[in-house]
């Protein structure tokens, strides 16, 4: 016979303290125990739920503001608190870089345990809304509905269609998006002329639980000099059908630089193994970094926040401290923006990235700029960066190093240690991962500065870019 899991008490008047990492906030119960409630700011009085109890610290939902922080704001989006995006609407953007400086020194310092130098002031972004030059919306037959409308329903709950974003943690969920201070126009222009079309023709969205339905995704991409791509994504084949909405778009969303479309009958969304076709316009659309230009693509990895991959892309070219006479390694180089920005300061630029698509784009940035004294190659670092290969290459003077949010593999980091290059430039998108390998180089390479930068305003997410140089002797005798 099963046994119901007994319900924890609800918690009443509790006191959010301070703020934690990854959006969450701290409280302190009367016992000592640490509790971590997402949606609550420190200042804040709330009452919650315990929703995972261990023994030194819990989680809890928050279910009642009681009394809000004098941090506390106003959202200005509609969609706050369902969407799961923005979460830090409600503290104001000087606190949250406040925040995320802490983040920054507390991860560095509780899980890397090396000397670290006075961190740099964040660089916040110069744009809170409209910030992202890319953004994917889902087409579903299943609308998320919340707590509250779940609860005033007195007829049975029918699943309806919604074009927007999947609800957070729900794969076949989509929260039903008018109106995004993400990206700017056309986005919610084309957002809400997909939607008045694709409902009044009765087209049918995707299940993703049940694997069946025909609209799928849209992409839209823009850049900073005006250009817009947009990618719909569908199941299967219906030309009429197809033709129909491609159209309809090219007439009623001005200035499209790129219309494509892509089949995917696969039960995932990932789209990279599948062909992308062009129906109007160039199959690309252009980017500018400074005098640079960069080709995107609708596969393409572009840093998603243009005015903020500027300040970034200086940084590291701080940092690199180039001279002319060196060579440059990028590894995870992607399209190949950073060593390209890079290379007007380095005497060779060697860049590295797993995906062979990437690397032919990185190519074409190259040539896209004139430059010959690029080069990039494609596959893991620790089997391409053999003796062999620093003889006919040349071994690095700077290493630029841009892995994704899991940090570096052991593989690479015991590479780096082998290559022994006098500068490493280690970009992060996570500091926790980041202090731990950080700690892993601590033998070797000494942490000279840091800089976090801010590309994702009222988000918890943080860039952090380390500049390391080879220690001259053991850490042991300095």
């Amino acid at each position: 016979m099963s046994r119901k899991k007994k319900k924890s008490p609800p918690l009443l008047n509790i006191k959010i303290e301070a703020y934690a990492a990854e959006g969450k906030s701290i409280a302190r119960l009367d016992d000592g125990k640490v509790l971590f409630v997402d949606n609550a700011i420190p200042g804040d009085i709330i009452d919650a739920v315990i929703i995972k109890d261990k023994k030194s610290w819990a989680q809890a939902r928050m279910t009642r503001l009681v009394e809000p922080s004098p941090q506390r704001i106003t959202p200005f989006c509609q969609h706050f608190g369902v969407c799961g995006g923005c979460k830090w609407q409600t503290i104001p953007y000087a606190q949250q870089l406040i925040y995320k400086q802490q983040q920054v020194s507390d991860q560095l310092s509780r899980i890397g345990h090396v000397t670290l130098p006075e961190i740099d002031p964040i660089i916040g972004s110069p744009h809170e809304r409209y910030y992202r030059n890319k953004l994917e919306f889902t087409f579903s037959t299943n609308r998320f509905l919340t707590y509250e409308e779940i609860a005033n329903r007195e007829d049975k709950i029918v699943s309806t269609p919604a074009l927007g974003f999947h609800a957070s943690g729900l794969f076949d969920k989509v929260v039903e998006i008018h109106t995004c201070y993400l990206q700017p126009e056309p986005t919610n222009q084309l957002l809400n002329v997909l939607r008045t079309y694709t409902e009044a023709r009765e087209l049918p969205y995707y299940n993703f639980r049940a694997q069946y339905g025909w609209l799928r995704n849209v992409v839209i991409r823009i850049t900073s000099i005006g250009e817009v791509l947009i990618n719909l994504v569908m199941h299967h084949e219906d030309k009429e059908a197809r033709e129909g909405v491609l159209q309809h778009i090219l007439e009623n969303i001005p200035n499209i630089t790129s219309l494509n479309y892509t089949l995917n009958p696969k039960m995932n969304d990932t789209i990279y193994d599948q062909e992308v076709v062009c129906y109007a316009g160039r199959s690309y659309i252009e980017e500018k970094l400074e005098n640079f230009r960069f080709k995107i693509s609708p596969k393409s990895f572009f840093q998603t926040n243009t005015y903020q991959a500027e300040a970034l892309y200086r940084v590291i070219r701080d940092f690199a401290g180039l001279t002319g006479e060196e060579t440059l390694y990028d590894l995870y180089c992607g399209t190949g923006s950073i060593g390209i920005f890079c290379s007007g300061g380095a005497k060779k630029v060697i860049g590295i990235e797993a995906v062979p698509d990437a690397v032919a784009d990185a190519y074409e940035n190259a040539a896209l700029n004139g430059l010959t004294h690029c080069q990039f190659f494609a596959g893991d670092v620790e089997k391409i960066c053999t003796d062999d290969f620093f003889e006919t290459h040349g071994r690095p003077d700077v290493i630029i190093t841009d892995p994704p949010r899991a940090g570096m593999t052991e593989k690479l980091i015991q590479q780096l240690l082998k290559m022994r290059a006098p500068r490493v430039v280690y970009v992060s998108c996570n500091p926790a991962t980041q202090a731990r390998d950080l700690q892993l180089l601590n033998d070797t390479y000494k942490i000279i500065r840091l800089q976090p930068l801010d590309m994702f305003p009222h988000t918890h997410h943080i860039e952090n870019v380390a500049l390391l140089e080879l220690r001259t002797k053991p850490l042991v005798e300095e």
